[in-house]
């Protein structure tokens, strides 16, 4: 067999019935997709968020409000033709990672017992140092509060899925909007209408701290940890996403349309659009258990993806 840089081993089940063949994907070449995509997130606003606040410029009522918008159209373009950062803050990375089941990661000759999370944080280091991004981890979150010096470790989600395939999304989340982000544990019984209301105080709020006009993620469901984890992982849709289920789509059309209508506007400055955009996820929960979880990304909306 001819063996390239991802290597394929085959074998036998234990049964020995079915023959399997597991993709090997090299160590540095993960590290190098995440290099990359820590340096492309912070300088490439994605084309769905820039089309958004392009659009909501055009619509913009309030002339402030739209200069605003414009700005932040050539914000963009001076951070992509410039290799610069879109924000000062080049955020904390959070890596979200599906690994299919037929592939194994093959670690450094010196380094056996690397993992895929050895090497999105080496890919994390490497892309905040060659990127020149701000590092802003600190390892002690209470004590000694000192930088880690490398922007790592990252929050990394891994998931298990069915293939031979590993991608990875990257999320450069600032600080100033993560920190207005919310949890709340509904009673069951609580109305759509409840929700609805408890997410647009959430974004009131957020003001004009949190960097508006902003991307609101929304989790409804699971548990304490994964309605908040579901809140997060919203945030990589396409903004013209709508939910697939004809209900949350119709939560996410009524939430952007009352959050739209504070009137807080683009910096917070007043305005038709407080948010570009709402998206919902949801996940089977405890018959006694409501939980929803509200988090807030600013204009600066920053991720990027790769399939190996």
């Amino acid at each position: 067999m001819n063996r390239g840089r991802d290597a394929l081993d085959t074998g036998r089940r234990r049964d020995g019935e079915a023959a399997f063949i597991v993709r090997h994907i090299k160590f540095g070449k993960i590290a190098e997709a995440v290099e990359s995509l820590c340096i492309a997130a912070c300088y490439d606003l994605p084309d769905d968020v820039l089309a958004a606040i392009e659009t909501a410029a055009r619509r913009e009522s309030n002339p402030p409000a739209a200069k605003i918008l414009k700005q932040l159209v050539e914000n963009a373009g001076l951070a992509k033709e410039q290799r610069i950062p879109l924000c000062q803050d080049t955020g904390l990375a959070v890596v979200f990672a599906e690994q299919g089941t037929d592939v194994a990661i093959e670690p450094p000759a010196d380094q056996k017992d690397a993992t895929l999370i050895d090497a999105i944080n080496a890919g994390v280091a490497r892309g905040y140092e060659k990127g020149f991004l701000r590092k802003s981890v600190v390892g002690d979150p209470l004590n000694t509060r000192k930088n880690t010096g490398s922007n790592t470790p990252a929050v990394i989600h891994l998931q298990i899925v069915p293939g031979d395939k590993l991608k990875l999304m990257v999320l450069a989340k600032g600080g100033g909007c993560e920190n207005k982000s919310q949890f709340k544990m509904f009673k069951p019984t609580a109305r759509k209408e409840e929700i609805i209301a408890w997410v647009v105080e959430v974004v009131r709020a957020a003001g004009a701290d949190a960097c508006p006009p902003f991307v609101v993620g929304v989790g409804i469901g699971g548990d304490f940890e994964l309605s908040c984890l579901l809140s997060k992982k919203a945030l990589l849709r396409n903004l013209g996403e709508a939910n697939s289920d004809e209900f949350y789509s119709g939560v996410e059309n009524d939430l952007l349309s009352q959050i739209n209508s504070l009137g807080l506007g683009p910096q917070g400055l007043g305005g038709d659009t407080t948010a570009l955009a709402v998206m919902i996820e949801m996940a089977p929960c405890h018959i006694a258990s409501l939980p929803v979880a509200v988090n807030i990304e600013c204009h600066s909306h920053r991720h990027k993806s790769v399939i190996l």
